[in-house]
C-alpha cells in the first residue's frame, strides 16, 4: 500500500474503533437505565445482569457498526478537506476517487466482519435472555403441562417432564402437514423416555396416526417408538424454545421450510433471514452515501458531521423497518424488501459521488 492509503485508511479506522466500542456502551447505558430496576425486582443478582450485558454486547455492536462506519468515514473526509489534505492531494495528481478508495476497501473488510457476526449474535441474544432467568433454570427439574415447539415444525406436548430422571408422562407429538404429499402426523404416548447412550426419546405404548385427507387415516399401535427429530436433551426441552432472531442462518432456513410444509406463511420469515445477509453490507453501503456527503460540505465541522451521521442513520433504519414490514406483508419480495433499502442509499451515494468535482 501506498503511504497516502495507509493514512487515509488508518484514519478511518481509528475512528472506526472508538465509535463501534463506544456506541454499543452507550446503547447498553440507556438499557440499563431502562431496566435496572426490573431486573432487580425479579430478582436479578448484579452478576447475573453484568453477564446478561456481557452476552448483550456482540448484538449492539451489529447495531452499532453502521453508525460507526459513517461515522468514520464522514469524519475522515471532513477533517482532510477542512485542513486541505485533500485540495493537496488533487494537486498531486490524485483524484478525489482514488483519496477516498481505501476507505471503501476498510468498509468492505467491515461488512464482511459484521456478516459474521450475525452468526455470534443469534447464539448470544439466546444467552443474554437465559443468564437472567438461570437460578430458576437450575432449581427446577420437573415442568407440568409444557409445550415445545421443534426447529422442523414438531410441537411437543406432555403432562410432566422429569428432567433428573429423563422422563415425559402422557406425551403428544403432532405435525400439522399439507396433505397428501405432506401428511399430518399425531403421536400419544403413556411416557417417553431419554437414552443417555443413544442421545434419544424413547416412547412407550402409544399410537401414531397419519392423515392424509379428509378420509384417508392410517394408525398403528406401538411399545416402542422413537422420533428421528425428537433430539433435544430433557434440558433443552425445559428451556424455552428459541425465537427466529435467536436461530441462526441454517436453523432459521430448517424452520422455514418445515413452515411451508405445513402450509404457513414464511414472508416475515424469509424477510428476516434475508436481512442477515444484507444488513451487513449497510457498512459499504452507508460509507458509499457519507464519504460525499462529508465532501460537499467542506465548512462543517465536527458536530456537522455527527448531525449528518446520525440524521442519515435514523433515516436509514427507518427504511429498513418500513421495507421490513412491507416484506412481511408481501407487498415486496423477502429479498427486494431485505436489498431496498441498501439499493436506495448506494443509488444516493453513486449520484453524489457523480457530482464531485474530483
Amino acid at each position: 500500500m501506498k503511504l497516502l492509503d495507509r493514512y487515509v485508511l488508518s484514519q478511518f479506522l481509528r475512528i472506526f474503533a472508538a465509535c463501534a466500542l463506544g456506541v454499543p456502551f452507550l446503547f447498553m447505558v440507556i438499557d440499563i437505565a431502562d431496566n435496572l430496576d426490573r431486573f432487580l425486582d425479579q430478582g436479578s443478582t448484579w452478576s447475573q445482569i453484568a453477564l446478561h450485558y456481557v452476552y448483550e454486547f456482540p448484538y449492539q455492536s451489529l447495531l452499532g457498526f453502521p453508525i460507526a462506519a459513517l461515522l468514520g468515514s464522514v469524519f475522515t473526509v471532513a477533517s482532510m478537506s477542512r485542513h486541505f489534505e485533500v485540495a493537496a492531494a488533487k494537486a498531486g495528481g490524485v483524484s478525489f476517487y482514488r483519496l477516498v478508495f481505501p476507505i471503501l476497501c476498510g468498509a468492505t473488510l467491515l461488512s464482511f466482519v459484521a456478516l459474521g457476526l450475525t452468526e455470534l449474535v443469534a447464539v448470544t441474544k439466546r444467552k443474554s435472555a437465559e443468564v437472567l432467568e438461570q437460578e430458576e433454570a437450575r432449581s427446577q427439574t420437573i415442568r407440568n403441562s409444557f409445550v415445545y415447539r421443534g426447529d422442523d415444525g414438531l410441537v411437543y406436548k406432555a403432562r410432566l417432564l422429569d428432567t433428573r430422571e429423563g422422563r415425559m408422562d402422557d406425551v403428544q407429538i403432532e405435525r400439522r402437514g399439507s396433505e397428501p404429499d405432506f401428511p399430518t402426523v399425531h403421536i400419544t404416548a403413556n411416557v417417553a423416555r431419554y437414552d443417555s447412550v443413544s442421545a434419544r426419546w424413547v416412547l412407550q405404548q402409544g399410537w401414531m396416526r397419519e392423515f392424509r385427507g379428509p378420509e384417508e387415516e392410517s394408525a398403528f399401535e406401538f411399545a416402542e417408538l422413537f422420533v428421528r427429530q425428537l433430539d433435544e436433551t430433557p434440558e433443552e426441552l425445559q428451556a424455552r424454545p428459541k425465537e427466529p432472531d435467536e436461530m441462526r442462518y441454517a436453523e432459521l432456513g430448517r424452520l422455514i421450510e418445515s413452515v411451508e410444509r405445513s402450509g404457513g406463511t414464511t414472508n416475515g420469515l424469509r424477510t428476516s433471514r434475508s436481512l442477515r445477509i444484507a444488513f451487513p453490507f449497510i457498512c459499504l453501503v452507508i460509507a458509499v452515501f457519507g464519504i460525499p456527503l462529508a465532501h460537499s460540505n467542506k465548512r462543517g465541522g465536527a458536530p456537522t458531521s455527527i448531525g449528518i451521521a446520525l440524521g442519515t442513520t435514523i433515516l436509514f433504519l427507518t427504511l429498513i423497518r418500513i421495507a421490513e414490514a412491507m416484506g412481511a406483508g408481501g407487498a415486496l419480495s423477502p429479498a427486494a424488501a431485505a436489498w431496498l433499502p441498501n439499493i436506495i442509499f448506494a443509488g444516493a451515494g453513486l449520484l453524489l459521488f457523480a457530482k464531485l468535482r474530483t
